[in-house]
């Protein structure tokens, strides 16, 4: 069943996560809630002595780090690291409006997906606001580059994500995968990949303060070109999906849906967060329109079944 969906949409009621940081290796915790219509995704903090800071709506210009996670700056000399897999699990369902409360400096890594998330989204419900999603409608094609590596976001009539990476590893390799974006492909083919690293950058990682709380738990671990981790991948090609499941939460930084194709070779956050900044740099780029006025037809959340958006994650924890 297809529905032409023009509303925005909400948490029908918190949900509640608990764990560490995958980088800081510190406990964390992150509650997601319902939010008005219009107010896009807010980032509060929670620190230790009970104050918050925030909330603050999430913009690709309140990104400061980039180097293995994206990490956005809250004020008051705050900033939350790693939320890219929360703003994967909004984005990806199709999701308008959330409050995201973090205690901690970090969110929780869970099992290194966006699948706990998600998971947990579907199964509070989703509440359809009255007021009309609208869209950033990319007009002029923007590039941005570092050597050989690029990410592009450029006219479109759909929401299309092209990744593709090419790592000197024999497990790994080169892999590309193109995506048509609705929220039943990104349950079944991008929400449950994980994170990856290899075993032998692990102690230079650590040194220097990242990868503190990395396990096999959590992520992909790569070491003498196999995988180590005993039930090996969730997909053959695990690795370039888990990618696009960073590109589609580090897009959500534009503070509406993209409505266009993101197209990366070799990308990462960095480029992630530079090709939005070369979109805003010019209103030329761009243009913000109302769901009715595009041609956009795709299964309505509410449409999906709980059990299906359920299946990738116990699928891979039993």
């Amino acid at each position: 069943m297809k529905n032409y969906v023009v509303r925005q949409s909400t948490l029908n009621a918190p949900v509640e996560f608990a764990g560490i940081g995958v980088h800081n290796g510190k406990p964390a915790k992150l509650t997601l809630s319902p939010a008005g219509a219009d107010s896009g995704y807010r980032i509060e903090r929670v620190l230790a002595d009970g104050r918050k800071i925030g909330p603050v709506n999430i913009g690709h210009s309140r990104v400061t780090r980039t180097s293995l996670c994206t990490v956005v700056d809250l004020g008051d000399s705050a900033s939350v690291a790693t939320v890219e897999h929360v703003l994967s699990a909004l984005n990806g369902l199709g999701i308008d409006n959330a409050l995201i409360t973090v205690e901690g400096e970090e969110c929780p890594i869970l099992d290194g997906s966006a699948a706990p998330f998600a998971s947990a989204i579907m199964a509070a419900g989703i509440s359809v606001q009255p007021a009309r999603k609208s869209f950033i409608r990319i007009l002029r094609t923007v590039t941005v580059r570092q050597n050989d590596a690029f990410a592009t976001l450029e006219p479109y009539n759909g929401r299309a994500f092209d990744v593709e990476i090419d790592f000197n590893s024999n497990v790994i390799g080169r892999q590309r995968m193109i995506l048509d974006w609705s929220p039943r492909q990104f349950i079944e083919n991008v929400a449950s990949a994980r994170t990856f690293g290899f075993v032998s950058q692990a102690k230079v990682l650590r040194q220097a303060g990242y990868a503190l709380g990395s396990s096999m738990e959590n992520s992909i671990a790569i070491e003498d070109e196999r995988i180590v981790n005993p039930d090996g991948l969730r997909y053959e090609d695990e690795f370039v999906r888990h990618k696009l499941l960073d590109a589609i939460g580090d897009l959500a930084l534009a503070g509406k849906p993209i409505y266009g194709r993101f197209r990366s070779y070799k990308g990462g956050h960095g480029l992630n967060a530079l090709v939005l900044q070369s979109l805003f740099a010019s209103e030329q780029n761009f243009e913000v329109v109302e769901a009715d006025a595009l041609p956009l037809e795709m299964e309505a959340l509410e449409d999906l079944p709980e059990a299906m958006v359920l299946k990738p994650y116990l699928r891979s924890i039993g």
